[in-house]
């Protein structure tokens, strides 16, 4: 159990790749603050974690709220006393093509899946920096990499992500904190769920391991980042992709 004793945070956690992330950080050790706007997913998350011998508490986030960011935040760090790990992974999609896309669908988008992380990231960083020692990790996406038609709001979200983690990985190194992100590419989720059977074979065709991932993927990817087997890796952008993207 390599994060035992650890604190994570994971937002978006009531589904997906948050849902799958939340899992894998409690088996290996880790006690996880669960964040999301769904009160039900979040009860059944934790009662699931809770069965299996884990940790886990849920706190009723919109995480494009800054206020809601705030006092959840608050309310983790004092049932828990510290946070080690943020995994920033909500997201949602607005998709549609720019000539049509309504400024709300970018603002949410926006708001949603990169503000959320600054925001996030400014509330923990506090407990981080005063031990020392803290792992971010932001979930951006192989679209943020490569664009996608139909998705100009979604990647230039999760390519905002990618800088912003450069960015903070140089602005607390020093203090044996690392910033790392996990781009995932073609996942099954319910996010994906809702496209065409058509869509997803071709889409199939592009990915060189002949698969789409699953979240358990990521997951694995977020619990090595957050490990201290990762302690020497920051500001890196690890591809969970099957091969979709190389280079």
């Amino acid at each position: 159990m390599k994060l035992e004793g650890r604190v994570a945070l994971v937002t978006g956690a009531s589904q997906g790749i948050g849902h799958a992330c939340a899992r894998a950080l409690a088996r290996e050790g880790a006690s996880v603050a669960l964040a999301a706007r769904n009160q039900q997913k979040l009860d059944q998350l934790v009662a699931e974690i809770t069965a299996a011998g884990g940790k886990a508490a849920a706190f009723v986030i919109d995480v494009s709220d800054e206020e809601q960011v705030k006092s959840g935040v608050k309310s983790a760090l004092a049932q828990f006393g510290k946070i080690d790990i943020l995994v920033n992974n909500a997201g949602i999609t607005r998709d549609q093509l720019l000539l049509r896309m309504k400024r709300a669908d970018w603002d949410a988008v926006l708001a949603t899946n990169l503000t959320s992380a600054y925001l996030c990231i400014q509330q923990v960083i506090g407990s981080m920096l005063k031990q020392r020692w803290g792992r971010i990790i932001n979930v951006a996406s192989v679209f943020g990499q490569m664009g996608q038609a139909g998705q100009a709001n979604y990647s230039a979200s999760k390519a905002g992500l990618i800088g912003l983690t450069m960015a903070m990985a140089r602005e607390v190194a020093s203090r044996h904190i690392t910033c790392n992100a996990v781009a995932p590419g073609f996942i099954e989720t319910g996010m994906t769920a809702v496209l065409s059977e058509e869509f997803k074979q071709n889409a199939v065709k592009q990915i060189p391991l002949g698969r789409v991932g699953l979240p358990e993927d990521v997951a694995s990817a977020v619990c090595f980042l957050a490990s201290d087997d990762a302690s020497y890796i920051t500001g890196h952008v690890l591809n969970v992709n099957g091969g979709m993207l190389m280079g």
